[in-house]
């Protein structure tokens, strides 16, 4: 196992230059939970069961800040957003004023970082306090990337596209207010086409399509209930002419024009104010789970205006929180209170429902149950919050496996199939280190990060 510290960077721009930018290839993991938001891995290679801090470690590398957004994989490098400098603590935040965002560029095979941008933030910030903002900080949006540059959305503090190498190539601001409730804002941008799509709910109340190449702002589609809205949409093709982008909103799921930002159609679904998770697609039915409140809904992509009484497929009382669910072979998985569940994609109806198991700590003791999953080891970002510690982490998928991990850094492996069967639970380190992100899948391997480190899991 190799251990890097961000102070090896002025080694690694030396061999960050050594290497040509890449393209993206199938194994790529350009977004938020992967191909299209469905966290599902397309690569062959076989994924690991079991890891440990010893075991299936192939790498760590030490972050220069927390955060809880997701790591992508572009060829052969790791990208990932981190904050430092204020809110690191709920005891003492210390002063705005000393906000630093980061992207950080790591390569996939050894851990070495390549090369570390650091941005100053628009101010002022959200507070660190309150219920929202200490439960996530100041680095929540995942970047994306199309395979020539990345995109990186740090809220107030705008949009930075960068090329594979790090030179940064624009930047625009998508607004500069907060949610009502000010919990700050993590939903993450997705490009389609030629299109950077950047839901600026907190920051503008809109969702805004921006050029991807020079930054220009396209259209925006205004709402006042998106300032209520932390999830990521997604594309869906209902024809070859015809792909709406999708996204969950308080009471009702949204469908948008990725050319001009006009709206499709909509339908009713959950009785929230707002909207936590993500909607998933499988084909050209999206499916939602929401968790302020519970519900979940399953509608076919396509139709005008409203489509509630067309195209609506079931709806029920499921709960998960913040997660966004996964899809496979007509099963819809979802995770929460450090429990596993399964419905039946088409009808809704419960397939298995099981509690996940804890594991034992790598020093020798056991780790915490996630019986309490959301409880964090550590102070983590402050304290608890107004949440109890919630798990943030939706499931992945690869070589038959789902990959769920909770935020005391219990790291569940699942057997996908039509009954629970848990595989293993792995941890990587009993520091106390907070796991909100998604993994992200390439490849056979698995990186996770903390607000502490990144880390590669992959069959040695």
């Amino acid at each position: 196992m190799l251990i890097r510290h961000p102070l090896w960077l002025s080694v690694a721009g030396v061999i960050a230059a050594a290497f040509a930018a890449s393209s993206a290839v199938g194994s790529d993991w350009l977004r938020f939970r992967g191909p299209n938001g469905t966290g599902i891995s397309p690569d062959t290679k076989a994924t690991p069961v079991t890891w440990s801090s010893t075991e299936n470690l192939k790498w760590k590398v030490v972050l220069p800040g927390a955060g809880v957004s997701s790591p992508i994989v572009v060829g052969d490098r790791v990208f990932v957003t981190c904050y430092s400098g204020y809110g690191m603590s709920r005891e003492s935040p210390g002063n705005q004023k000393d906000l630093k965002r980061h992207l950080v560029c790591v390569d996939r095979t050894t851990g070495s970082i390549l090369w570390q941008k650091s941005f100053d933030p628009h101010l002022p910030e959200d507070q660190f306090s309150g219920a929202g903002v200490p439960e996530h900080g100041y680095a929540s949006h995942t970047p994306v990337s199309d395979g020539e540059r990345i995109y990186a959305f740090f809220g107030k503090s705008g949009v930075h596209a960068f090329d594979l190498d790090g030179k940064e190539l624009w930047r625009a601001a998508v607004g500069t207010g907060s949610d009502p409730r000010r919990w700050g804002s993590s939903s993450s941008p997705i490009v389609f086409e030629k299109t950077l799509i950047v839901a600026a709910g907190p920051e503008r109340n809109s969702i805004v399509g921006l050029d991807t190449a020079t930054g220009k702002e396209i259209w925006k589609a205004d709402a006042e209930s998106l300032g209520n809205v932390w999830g990521t949409p997604v594309a869906v093709k209902v024809d070859e002419t015809r792909t709406d982008i999708v996204i969950g909103a308080p009471y009702e799921i949204w469908a948008i024009n990725p050319v001009n930002g006009k709206l499709k159609w909509y339908c009713d679904a959950m009785e929230s104010d707002q909207f936590n998770s993500s909607v998933v697609a499988d084909g050209q039915t999206i499916y939602a789970i929401e968790g302020r409140g519970g519900g979940s809904i399953a509608v076919k992509a396509g139709g005008t205006d409203n489509v509630t009484k067309s195209h609506v497929v079931w709806s029920g009382r499921d709960s998960s929180r913040f997660g966004t669910p996964l899809v496979h072979e007509g099963r819809l998985y979802y995770f929460g209170n450090g429990v596993a569940n399964c419905v039946n994609a088409e009808t809704g109806q419960k397939v298995f429902q099981g509690r996940l198991q804890g594991a034992r700590s790598s020093e020798g003791g056991d780790a915490r149950s996630d019986d309490n999953a959301g409880g964090r080891p550590g102070r983590g970002f402050g304290g608890r919050g107004g949440f109890g510690g919630s798990d943030y982490s939706s499931p992945v998928l690869a070589d038959g496996k789902i990959y769920y991990v909770s935020r005391n850094g219990n790291m569940h492996v699942l057997q996908a199939g039509a009954t629970f069967e848990q595989l293993a639970v792995n941890r990587v380190t009993d520091a106390g280190e907070d796991f909100s992100a998604t993994p992200a899948i390439s490849n056979g391997d698995l990186f996770v990060r903390s607000n502490k480190h990144l880390y590669c899991v992959g069959v040695k």
